[in-house]
């Protein structure tokens, strides 16, 4: 583990001496980088810090146990230090336990009304206001993609990407289905309904760099048709391109001349090559959203959010949080928090007995 908190300790400085150079800012998506690894790593140096400040008060407290005049003294600093030591070291523990492959990776969100009708859509208008606050809080960027409205204000689904350090550790499972009990504004008995929305969280896909192989295509040029006057009867200005692996055909007699042709066709075919490779990436990821979101029926519930009690249950790790309102208003970090502990306890490797002779 030394070495490996070394080469951490390295690895900031040489982040911290790139994030003070000029050079950095003219180029954004390198600038976007270092600051995101530069603050993943910002929690670990800081950790180690503590860590050795408190073994110096161990060494120091050690020192002045043999002097009577400050024994007593020493003896309180050395415990707690020693507490301290501990302390550090196991946040240190955590901070350096194996990444998730998408940690530090833009969250995209997607917020859908389920069962219960417009009292559906409007709860889940409250959860896309939850999360938007709780971006806020964290200072994250959050940029709605896609939004659709109900006819009474609600919200049937929407698009919410999210970008900031620890985002993707935070937001990773509230995916599922959110349940509401709660007396609706239209409800004239008092009577409490159930409803619910559902949440799918996923990583936001790498971009793919699409190269193709000239050996790959076949291009043909031929005679345009079609209205242009007489130019394009005249000239061999439209392309045919084959991409040879995938069979995809492009053609292209828009523009006047062949190369301009040529340049259109070529982005075209780029254009649906990544799109062939992101269907075929997000396959799995499609198919975990639809096991993640489920049906929507309430049974499926991860949370409820119970208005007349003003509590907020967890069903996956049995927490009540009797604060509706500062959750709804983006205060999560206790749910998440708990969430995130679970998981890594799950993750602890555990020991099986060994049997006794």
């Amino acid at each position: 583990m030394d070495d490996q908190l070394k080469n951490i300790r390295i690895q900031f400085a040489s982040l911290s001496e790139q994030l003070q150079d000029p050079r950095s800012f003219q180029d954004p998506d390198l600038l976007r980088r270092l600051t995101r690894e530069h603050s993943r790593l910002s929690p670990i140096i800081e950790a180690l810090d503590a860590l050795e400040t408190a073994r110096t008060r161990i060494a120091e407290a050690k020192a002045l146990l043999a002097d009577p005049e400050f024994h007593a003294l020493a003896r309180e600093e050395l415990l707690s230090a020693e507490v301290l030591e501990q302390q550090c070291a196991g946040r240190l523990k955590d901070l350096l336990r194996p990444r998730d492959p998408n940690d530090g990776r833009p969250v995209l969100m997607e917020i859908r009304s389920g069962v219960g009708g417009e009292e559906s859509a409007l709860f889940a208008g409250d959860l896309l206001r939850m999360y938007l606050m709780y971006a806020q809080k964290h200072a994250w960027h959050s940029e709605l993609v896609s939004v659709s409205h109900s006819e009474y204000g609600g919200l049937k689904e929407c698009s919410l990407l999210i970008d900031g350090a620890d985002a993707w550790q935070r937001l990773r499972f509230e995916g599922g289905v959110h349940r509401v009990q709660r007396v609706p504004e239209t409800e004239s008995t008092g009577r409490i309904h159930t409803s619910a929305a559902t949440v799918a969280v996923m990583p936001e896909a790498d971009e793919i760099e699409v190269s193709i192989d000239p050996k790959d295509l076949k291009i043909d040029v031929y005679r345009a048709s079609g209205a242009g006057g007489q130019h394009v009867n005249k000239t061999e200005s439209a392309v045919r391109i084959t991409h040879i692996p995938t069979g995809l055909v492009v053609e292209c007699q828009d523009e006047r001349s062949q190369i301009q042709n040529r340049e259109r066709a070529m982005k075209i075919l780029r254009t649906r090559l990544l799109d062939r490779l992101l269907q075929e990436r997000t396959a799995s990821e499609t198919a975990a959203r639809r096991a993640m979101v489920g049906s929507g029926d309430r049974s499926e519930r991860i949370r409820t959010y119970n208005f007349p009690q003003g509590r907020v249950t967890d069903h996956r790790i049995n927490l009540t949080l009797y604060r509706l309102d500062a959750v709804l208003n983006g205060d999560l970090d206790e749910l998440t928090d708990a969430l995130g502990s679970a998981y890594a306890r799950s993750q602890e490797p555990t020991t099986e007995p060994k049997d006794s002779a």
